[in-house]
């Protein structure tokens, strides 16, 4: 497979045009400082009046056709009706304008072809401009006239406009770049949107005991689990060993719960009596609207509740048993945990769920979304390929969609949003897709919105109040191999407003303070994150128009805890550059040891007789040489944000069948004798872990064995050892010894051997466990 150049994969800083290039003082004079001016013509069509009659009947049908040279954009129509109301709002690109005159026609709706009513025409010299904060501009009547000039009865509200992208008006627009979508739905895909995350909690179901059950058979002790339902979410204990009717569980059940809570909490208590058969004796349903909401570790009240037990009588019909049994128990919401539903490597979020729990804001993160270029054809649409890209934003519980810019390789959105910052220690991330649901494309069901990249930016590792203008390149790893399907031009800035505030948050934990009193376990984390991020993708894709579920899961990165080749050998990579500093540093001093450089072994003699002369220098200088290092490398500490780097995730050399693996379902959909090799392959590489896990085992244990007697005459020897070196350290002062080994250590090669010395020759003949090993 062959390597694309590494210079396509780089970060490119850039210094776009932004915010118009209008400043007062330090800041711009529009919002949108942080993107590029756009200009827009809007016409906002309010309402008409006075229309007169065009079918036989004398009704009408009345609609409005906007129309700018090749564009036209059109209102929905009334039926039957002379004074309609509209309001909407047209928005076309100046770039594009290329025309002198915009038409604003009304129109009446027929079968055959619709009747021309009237309409009045304006010179684009003569339309005003506004810039916000100005007040929107009010509507005016406007006469309608005929194809000659001359003035027909009815009026038309309009407001023309010039202005730009940071109009409030623009969002809900219909762009000229979308004349070639079709119908209401797809043409609500297209436009920016800001979502929310549902605000997600943790239910604990701590499940104490029951009371007077009821079993089928009464000749035996029921086996009984609690078992217990929340939507898609099932939970069950162990099954009570206590062989009565009064089993005792105490045992934990978590849960993830979105607002608007919507479906209740079903428990049932339920009887093993055969190995696959069980047996209902009772449930209950509990809604979460009336569950306690609990902020810290102090315990909650437990609470009984009744079960009831339902019996089939005429095929489904279902009678109920006013009692059955009772069910002890202590429910609550925990509210001071945070729910993850990312990856802590590379949250967004690190908030307790409990608002009252929330500290102050430390800043603001604004993002502008510029541009992108190079965008791969990502479908073909009437035999040519096309891409029609939109960008998501995720930071916090906040989702930005920008518009979508229809068949276009180089979009221009220039969009800019804006997120309160908690901690500066998360991470913004920005993805890039293609909308596959245009022209009705919703109702085959089947379409999915293709991803084209993502990029992560973290914001600790942006300097304060600088803005970052960089172009950042689109990577996806393909079977094939790894692509660039593009670059997107972002602008960032963080804007710090109490450097204080934000100082302190490096002393404080990660994660909230229960998070640490009372610990989840990694098995529960793991659970709990996979039902919080399909808990977060349902909920958006029911929004209008919706965030779709490859979308949501794309940006959370669900798929990453599934086994790679590639991330695999990437991560041991990456213990190796950290040990790397450890490593240089053990070579450094062999070679000090076996003075390869003269005078340096000498200077660090002189060094170690002065510490150990004065040791109380010793922790000064340590900081004093971590300080100097510091200083030092601050002459080259990176200037941009870090970005995806395919040669950190082994993505750039990566074989196709390791490729193959990955992109592999689960369970895996392969055929037997690829499966048969990769499962070889995996025994060869766990088999070499073995050994090394192996021979560590090994060295623990013949240290173990230093006082454990199983051999003997080693342990003997040893504890003599120990008796001597006690009494000589006793009588000889501290510093002596350690001048004596430290000058021992650090000897002259003509005063060493080849051979190992007698220590390391004593531990290595010391007995391990392996020889009682099948």
């Amino acid at each position: 497979m062959q390597r694309p150049p590494q210079e396509d994969f780089s970060l490119k800083e850039t210094k776009p045009h932004l915010g118009g290039g209008k400043v007062t003082g330090d800041k711009l004079t529009s919002t949108y400082d942080l993107v590029e001016q756009m200009q827009y013509l809007y016409v906002r069509v309010v309402k008409a009046k006075d229309l007169p009659g065009k079918d036989v009947t004398g009704s009408l049908d009345p609609y409005v056709e906007v129309r700018l040279g090749n564009y036209r954009g059109t209102t929905r129509h009334f039926e039957k009706k002379s004074n309609p109301e509209w309001n909407q709002v047209f928005a076309f690109s100046k770039d594009r304008i290329q025309a002198s005159v915009l038409e604003v026609s009304v129109k009446d709706k027929d079968l055959v072809k619709d009747d021309f009513v009237g309409r009045y025409m304006f010179d684009l010299n003569e339309i005003p401009k506004r810039v916000p904060p100005d007040s929107p501009l009010a509507p005016q009547w406007y006469r309608l006239e005929d194809r000659n000039g001359n003035k027909v009865k009815g009026e038309l509200m309009l407001a023309v406009w010039m202005g730009t992208q940071a109009d409030e008006a623009f969002p809900e627009s219909w762009h000229s770049d979308a004349a070639t979508v079709s119908g209401a739905d797809a043409l609500a895909n297209i436009r920016s949107k800001v979502y929310l995350s549902p605000k997600l909690w943790y239910l604990r179901v701590n499940v104490i005991e029951a009371q007077d059950l009821i079993p089928g058979d009464r000749s035996r002790f029921p086996e009984v689990y609690v078992k217990a339902i929340l939507g898609n979410q099932a939970l069950r204990t162990r099954v009570s060993m206590s062989k009565t009717i009064n089993p005792m569980w105490n045992e934990d059940l978590m849960f993830v719960a979105a607002e608007p809570f919507e479906e209740p909490l079903i428990l049932s208590v339920e009887d093993r009596v055969a190995p696959n058969k069980d047996e209902v004796l009772g449930r209950c349903a509990i809604p979460l609207q009336y569950i306690d909401r609990r902020l810290d570790h102090r315990p909650i009240n437990s609470k009984w509740y009744n079960l009831e037990k339902h019996i089939m009588v005429e095929g489904e019909k279902k009678k109920e048993i006013k009692f059955a049994s009772r069910l002890h128990m202590r429910l609550y919401l925990e509210g001071g945990y945070h729910v993850l539903d990312e990856s802590t490597h590379y949250s967004s979020d690190l908030r307790p769920t409990a608002k009252q729990l929330w500290k102050s804001s430390i800043g603001v993160l604004e993002l502008g979304i510029l541009n992108a270029h190079g965008l791969s054809p990502m479908k073909t649409k009437d035999g040519r390929a096309t891409t029609d890209a939109y960008c998501v934003a995720k930071y916090g519980q906040k989702w930005v969609r920008t518009r979508t810019i229809i068949d276009s390789f180089a979009p221009k959105w220039n969009e800019q949003y804006t997120w309160e910052v908690f901690d500066p220690c998360t991470v913004i991330t920005i993805g890039v897709f293609d909308n596959c649901h245009l022209h009705g494309g919703d109702k085959s069901g089947g379409a999915r919105d293709s991803r084209i990249g993502k990029v992560r930016i973290r914001l600790s590792t942006l300097e304060t109040d600088r803005v970052y203008t960089h172009s950042y390149p689109l990577l996806v790893l393909h079977p094939t191999g790894v692509k660039k399907m593009g670059e997107i031009h972002l602008a960032v800035r963080f804007t710090c407003s109490s450097l204080m505030n934000m100082m302190h948050m490096y002393s404080q934990p990660l994660l909230p303070k229960m998070h640490y009193i009372h610990p989840l376990t990694v098995s529960q984390l793991d659970s709990l994150r996979h039902q919080a991020t399909q808990i977060v993708s349902m909920r958006l894709s029911r929004a209008e128009p919706p965030l779709r579920k490859e979308i949501v899961e794309y940006m959370l990165d669900v798929g990453s805890h599934m086994w790679s080749m590639r991330r695999s050998k990437a991560n041991f990579f990456r213990i190796m550059g950290v040990l790397g500093g450890l490593i240089a540093i053990g070579r450094w001093f062999d070679q000090i040891c076996h003075w390869k450089n003269p005078i340096t072994t000498v200077l660090i003699h002189i060094l170690f007789l002065i510490l150990v002369l004065y040791p109380e220098l010793i922790l000064p200088t340590i900081f004093l040489y971590l300080f100097l290092i510091g200083v030092w490398y601050y002459r080259w500490r990176p200037r941009n944000p870090p970005h995806m780097d395919t040669r950190l995730s082994c993505a750039d050399n990566a074989h196709p069948d390791e490729l193959d693996e990955e992109f592999d379902t689960f369970p895996t959909s392969r055929p037997p004798d690829i499966v048969r090799m990769r499962y070889d392959r995996l025994r060869s590489i766990a088999g070499r872990i073995q050994t090394v896990v192996g021979d560590l085992a090994t060295q623990g244990e013949r240290l173990q064995s230093l006082l454990s007697w199983r051999d003997p005459r080693a342990t003997a020897l040893f504890v003599i050892f120990c008796l001597i070196a006690a009494i000589v350290l006793y009588v000889t002062p501290f510093q002596v010894v350690a001048l004596l080994t430290g000058f021992y250590v650090l000897r002259h090669p003509r005063f060493r051997h080849k051979l190992p010395s007698a220590p390391l020759n004593f531990f290595r003949r010391l007995p391990a466990r392996t020889d009682c090993m099948l």
